[in-house]
């Protein structure tokens, strides 16, 4: 809501220009206004005024406020109350799809890529207030952490409590990634479809394959943004159990299958991005952000309240006070 006073008709307020000809014109007319006798000599007179006399100048200063609460009435002034309402004209659904197996706790990326990439995705979801998401969690296998909603603070819980454990199988199913994300937006009604899959490995697992995945994502017209994440090089990553039920890291080869992300993305008119910091993997999603827009109808509604009957009201008031007093109280003074 937001209140404001305009004018509808700011023009007239140049008729304040004539204000000061009008006082001029006063002053240099007042003197004959009063009727005049000369007399040789005025000492048998007081040399004093009455109250009356004196307060005489105030019927033109009434006649002038309300000259100028006239112009102000005309001028039409008046309070705006906006209302603004948007209304999502196209939508965006949006699933995506995030490698949690074991090597997501590599140390490349601060505090390791899988804290790295829920902090991102966050701050994703937190900006696309008018579409819904949706969370798919894959390994060797996948499943659908959070169906496509609009209720945001679900989705941030969802990818708040992401973390690696044994309810999937360790491994990287890049399809079944992909094939549940396609799932979950095929029957999807909104103007554009997308899936945002992550991955820092190489499909070694499941019994889909990720080309075929690339393929259902196609016919169905859902758009496939690919993230491989991790350093270029080496990252210090883990290998095995420790004692305490922790783990032990050892520096090791990052290996990504880039020309496979990067056919799916193409396949499906979409985007491949290589996340090798924290600040590169936000970036990244900026990007993806700025690429799916959503359009937005903003309606505004205008509610006046017409204030000008105030200054009329003053004026018509100022000007009856003006000839009441001029045609009683002063009229032996003319």
């Amino acid at each position: 809501m937001n209140n404001q006073i305009t004018f509808l008709n700011p023009e007239f307020f140049w008729l304040f220009l004539l204000i000061p000809i009008a006082i001029g014109w006063f002053f240099w007319k007042r003197n004959q206004q009063s009727a005049t006798l000369k007399m040789s000599s005025t000492a048998g007179f007081k040399n004093s005024e009455s109250l009356l006399t004196k307060l005489k100048p105030c019927l033109y200063v009434f006649r002038i406020i309300a000259l100028s609460s006239l112009i102000i009435a005309l001028a039409r002034p008046r309070t705006v109350d906006i209302s603004n309402q948007t209304k999502t004209t196209k939508g965006i659904d949006i699933v995506i799809a995030i490698d949690v197996s074991g090597s997501m706790l590599a140390k490349d990326l601060k505090p390791n890529r899988m804290e790295a990439l829920k902090r991102v995705a966050a701050d994703f979801v937190e900006e696309r207030p008018n579409d819904r998401v949706g969370l798919v969690l894959y390994a060797s296998e996948a499943y659908t952490k959070t169906p496509v909603t609009s209720d945001k603070p679900i989705i941030l819980e969802a990818i708040k409590g992401i973390k690696y454990d044994t309810v999937l199988q360790d491994g990287t199913g890049i399809g079944m990634g992909l094939a549940t994300a396609v799932n979950r937006l095929k029957d999807s009604k909104a103007k554009s479809r997308v899936v945002i899959l992550m991955t820092d490995g190489v499909n070694n697992a499941g019994f889909i394959e990720p080309e075929t995945a690339a393929d259902i994502a196609k016919q169905y017209g859902i758009k496939v943004y690919t993230i491989g994440l991790g350093t270029n090089g080496m990252a210090e990553s883990p290998y095995a159990y420790a004692p305490n039920g922790g783990f032990l890291f050892k520096m090791q080869k990052v290996e990504i299958d880039e020309q496979l992300m990067k056919n799916i993305a193409r396949k499906t008119d979409g985007t491949y991005f290589r996340a090798t910091s924290n600040d590169k993997l936000a970036e990244i999603y900026n990007s993806i952000n700025k690429l799916e827009t959503t359009e937005i109808q903003e309606l505004k509604f205008y509610d006046y309240d017409e204030k000008y009957r105030v200054f009329v009201l003053v004026a018509a008031f100022l000007l009856l006070l003006e000839v009441g007093l001029r045609n009683t109280v002063y009229r032996s003074f003319i």
